[in-house]
């Protein structure tokens, strides 16, 4: 699941795939369902909550509703989501420590519906959180839209990095090297390969029928990060706060279709920013 290695291998016929309306269709409903049982788990992320009792919730989710959650057993992981607690940058493995007053979680699902990869993550708080951990969550989410704002056929994955890590770093947060968006369809990591920073001009052009994710790690300290024994999970060295906010898109003749809005209007989390 390490998305850089992932995308830097050629897929079969050496080029970056181009999608139709069907796979628009496709992936609007697979994004769909991904983002319902995100929000489903709104009201379950609260004080005492384990995250296994969440990644059960929506593998359990996943089969009511005739769909595979795509962790599951990919390279050997063993939940069905990830969900990764205030220094854990991504791929936190769900487990039995319960969530604790303050902390910030992200949880990332990806649903697999007819074959069509929905994959997206958002961010939540455990009940009352410290003031920098909102500003965090907050330029996070904000650096998500910049980012999708660059979107659209003649521009560039260069495009895309550099709005991120131009508002990332004029907010004094760092941004995540080590892991970044992928491609994605019938396929869960695929080329492209969407840096988070960058200049624009950069890397891959644009064109319609490109499908691919958006997923940016924001730390408020530095940026380096290390995994940890298990294999999976990735930390901030110097143990300050990450977070990450995703969206799978797809390049349209105009602009860009995001398929993992909320249902519920949930993209960005309830608490007040004063």
């Amino acid at each position: 699941m390490s998305n850089v290695e992932v995308g830097r291998a050629p897929d079969r016929d050496g080029k970056i795939r181009r999608h139709g309306p069907e796979a628009f269709a496709g992936m609007r409903k697979a994004g769909q369902l991904a983002a319902a049982a995100l929000d489903m788990l709104a009201e379950h992320v609260r004080p005492g909550v384990t995250t296994e009792e969440l990644d059960e919730r929506v593998l359990q989710f996943a089969l009511d509703n005739n769909a595979y959650p795509a962790p599951l057993n990919y390279r050997g992981f063993p939940k069905a989501i990830c969900t990764s607690i205030n220094h854990v940058v991504c791929h936190g493995i769900p487990g039995p420590k319960p969530l604790r007053e303050g902390d910030i979680v992200n949880i990332d699902v990806t649903l697999i519906v007819d074959g069509w990869h929905g994959d997206t993550s958002r961010m939540y708080p455990v009940g009352q959180i410290s003031r920098r951990a909102e500003r965090l969550i907050a330029v996070t989410y904000e650096a998500l839209q910049r980012g999708i704002a660059e979107v659209r056929p003649g521009a560039t994955t260069g495009h895309i990095g550099a709005a991120i890590q131009a508002y990332a770093e004029a907010e004094r947060c760092s941004i995540v090297r080590d892991f970044c968006g992928h491609g994605l369809g019938r396929v869960f990591h695929d080329r492209p390969n969407i840096l988070h920073y960058g200049e624009p001009g950069e890397g891959v052009t644009l064109e319609p029928g490109m499908l691919f994710t958006i997923e940016p790690m924001i730390n408020l300290g530095r940026p380096h990060v290390k995994v940890l024994p298990d294999g999976w999970t990735a930390v901030t060295r110097d143990r300050e706060l990450s977070a990450q906010f995703e969206h799978s898109v797809g390049v349209t003749e105009t602009g860009c279709e995001v398929f993992t809005h909320s249902p519920k209007g949930l993209d960005f989390p309830s608490f007040a920013m004063n």
